[in-house]
């Protein structure tokens, strides 16, 4: 069978190469058409080349197609994949140093927290007009699968205000269930889960070997484990108090959360510096500026590495290439889905994007019935919601009140930051995106104007991070 995928912000090369990789694992799947679009030519360039090779080399029909805009890529697709970072890693910086001055200290900054809130708030309108074309271009009943985060607040805006087929997809469900296994000396396969929450606030509320329960159990497998119990404080501490194994890093969860990052010397207890997700400060920033150097200025070498082989064998385990094998010839998939809650969490409001179980086959996604959270683990992600469709809603009006509510009601930075600082903050933030930010330009004229007039709040300027780590030059293989 011949189908098109339109894979938009093509330039983000993991992503685009597992997917494009993983979808020709599927025999239906080789005349596939990939049109690939990235604003940043260079990037572009360069999946074009490293993945149309691994095409080539593998001799396949499917073609790798560069487009000349984002609604030629999705002209007749049926499938359209979203990696988009908007803003690039400039913007990523503001989103992690703004708030610093600030004392509220990010890992990652792009889920919640000031950062996440930015960020959405730069990507809502791009994922709009993402939309927009699927709805005018694309083949009937196209399906948009978005991989962008922050994953809830895009794929919630694009179901309520999209008007489109919207399915969200990450894979830490499938990162926390290959720990829980390890824990228990297992493999992943032979451990079953549900997990049910909200996307980096899931919970592993059930976990069963056979018919044994591991759930009982966990939390001393963990507190036991030789290298969990030194990466996953925070995880494990959450379970210490909540009763459930919560599916995101150590940094990640740290950083949604009012408890772990408050208080600046505090820190450094939670956070392992063995690797960036475990907590360090501006921790992913890090690493995308390190393989941003690495990618642009050794791409030969890249090109010179055996090409990436399509093998069932070597599928990996990210749900994207399953949905549309489920959805195209009827073998049912089971996955973890971000969608709009219709009932799925009973406890959990109804037009909230929810991650829960979910299959996929010939009569589309459905997504399975959970019923209640446990109470302390509902109550952990409606706070997040809140703080979600505050974001969501200010993205769309351009309303910036509801932006500086947003801030004021995210859990850390309400931990750290007072009213007026959160005020400032924005003005800050809004004004340092105000190329992304079209929809705010009456509140960036007034935005600018208060920062020029002087007699603002003192900041900690030049303010590194608690636990922060140089980025390192990458060496040349």
């Amino acid at each position: 069978m011949s189908i098109k995928v339109a894979i938009i912000g093509a330039g983000s090369l993991t992503f685009t190469r597992t997917l494009v990789t993983d979808l020709l694992c599927v025999p239906e799947f080789r005349e596939t058409e990939f049109h690939l679009w990235d604003i940043d030519a260079e990037y572009l360039d360069h999946a074009v080349q490293l993945v149309g090779r691994d095409v080539s080399e593998a001799k396949l029909p499917a073609k790798i197609i560069p487009a000349g805009s984002q609604r030629e890529a999705i002209q007749d697709a049926n499938y359209v994949m979203c990696f988009v970072r908007v803003g690039g890693l400039s913007m990523f910086e503001t989103d992690v140093e703004i708030p610093l001055k600030y004392g509220v200290d990010q890992c990652v900054g792009d889920t919640l927290g000031p950062g996440g809130i930015m960020y959405g708030q730069r990507g809502i309108p791009v994922l709009l007009s993402i939309c927009k074309d699927i709805r005018e271009v694309a083949a009937p009943d196209a399906l948009l699968l978005n991989y962008s985060n922050p994953m809830a607040i895009l794929t919630w805006a694009c179901a309520e205000f999209g008007g489109v087929n919207v399915v969200g997809l990450c894979h830490g469900v499938q990162h926390g269930h290959r720990q829980i296994a390890k824990v228990y000396g297992l493999e992943k396969k032979d451990v079953d889960i549900i997990c049910a929450g909200i996307n980096h606030q899931t919970w592993y509320i059930q976990a069963r070997h056979g018919k044994r329960d591991l759930i009982p159990g966990l939390l001393e497998a963990f507190e036991n484990h030789e290298e969990y119990s030194k990466t996953e404080k925070v995880r494990i501490d959450v379970m210490r108090r909540f009763g459930y194994y919560s599916t995101e890093s150590n940094g990640h969860l740290s950083e949604y959360l009012p408890w772990y990052r408050k208080r600046l010397s505090e820190i450094e207890k939670w956070v392992d510096l063995s690797y960036w997700i475990h907590g360090e400060t501006g921790g992913y920033l890090r690493v995308c500026r390190e393989w941003r150097d690495h990618s642009m200025t050794y791409f030969d070498d890249l090109m010179k590495e055996p090409p990436r082989a399509i093998d069932p064998e070597q599928r990996s385990d990210e749900h994207g290439s399953y949905i549309i094998e489920g959805l195209e010839t009827g073998r049912v998939y089971r996955g973890h889905f971000n969608r709009k809650n219709t009932g799925t969490i009973s406890n959990l409001p109804a037009d909230a994007i929810i991650e829960a179980p979910g299959y996929a086959d010939r009569n589309g996604i459905s997504m399975a019935i959970v019923g209640d959270l446990p109470l302390g683990c509902a109550a952990v992600c409606s706070q997040s919601i809140s703080v979600q469709r505050l974001a969501v809603h200010a993205a769309v009006t351009g309303d910036d009140q509801l932006l500086r509510q947003a801030f004021l009601l995210d859990p850390l930075t309400g931990a750290v930051c007072n009213p007026p600082e959160v005020w400032q903050m924005v003005d800050e933030m809004l004004v340092a995106g105000k190329e992304y930010l079209p929809q705010y330009a009456t509140a960036i004229s007034a935005a600018e104007q208060r920062l020029a007039a002087g007699n603002l709040i003192p900041t900690m300027d030049g303010f590194k991070g608690a636990v922060r780590i140089p980025s390192q030059p990458v060496e040349k293989s």
